[in-house]
């Protein structure tokens, strides 16, 4: 299968592409190892192997940073927490126009260790309310949202949107049955509505500062002209 994968960025060092949502961004031992991912397409396109600097979810799309080698790896790893990162989603209901969530979050690979640490900044771009009925109430609410990750744990976007109530569209996993299918049926789109929009990276070998963009999918296009957000992404 081809899949359209962008490359944003391309030199010796680093190849940062804009990933589209459902792929993984490598195998693991609990996947087939015929299922596409990122750094096995990229691999064979660029004939060498690719590390990933970070992780982003298989529903998750947007600014995907790979390396060219271990070292450059563990550098742009190391100054990951001082990324500026920026995710758009949509999620249910009107969010505050601007809230920091301090939420700590457990692991999820060892729930019995104690919660670390976990902060993102999130800021309402758009609000649309429905006449219809989705859930309990007579009229339905979406919020466009910039989110800002302060710390990197595990799903802690689609988390934190949880625990304030404003879960993202389309998460199977943490978000609400009913308007997932409603965007499904209605909208015509049953991908999780979150992207990686944009980040400004310092390059790992000469400190170039790199402004990066991935530009959100067709499906992502249809919900913004649907809802008539589409100024609210304008850079």
């Amino acid at each position: 299968m081809d899949f359209d994968i962008p490359v944003l960025f391309s030199d010796g060092d680093v190849l940062i592409v804009n990933k589209p949502a459902g792929i993984l961004v490598h195998r693991s031992e609990d996947t087939s190892r015929h299922e596409p991912a990122i750094l096995q397409i990229m691999r064979d396109r660029s004939g060498q192997h690719l590390y990933p600097a970070h992780r982003l979810d298989r529903p998750t799309s947007g600014v995907l940073v790979l390396a060219r080698s271990r070292d450059m790896a563990a550098i742009l790893n190391r100054q990951w927490a001082q990324t500026q990162k920026t995710y758009i989603a949509v999620v249910r209901g009107f969010t505050p126009e601007q809230l920091r969530i301090d939420h700590p979050l457990r692991d999820l690979d060892d729930p019995t260790a104690a919660a670390q640490e976990a902060v993102t900044d999130l800021r309402r771009l758009a609000t649309v309310e429905l006449d219809q009925a989705v859930d309990r109430y007579p009229r339905t609410r979406y919020s466009l949202c910039q989110l800002q990750l302060q710390t990197g744990r595990r799903h802690q976007l689609r988390r934190h949107c949880k625990s304030i109530f404003h879960p993202i569209i389309g998460d199977t996993v943490y978000g609400h049955g009913a308007h997932n299918r409603f965007f499904r049926e209605v909208i015509g789109v049953s991908r999780l509505l979150l992207h990686h929009l944009q980040m400004e990276l310092d390059h790992p070998r000469t400190g170039q500062k790199l402004q990066l963009r991935a530009e959100p999918d067709q499906d992502w296009q249809r919900v913004l002209h649907e809802f008539r957000w589409n100024q609210a992404l304008d850079p």
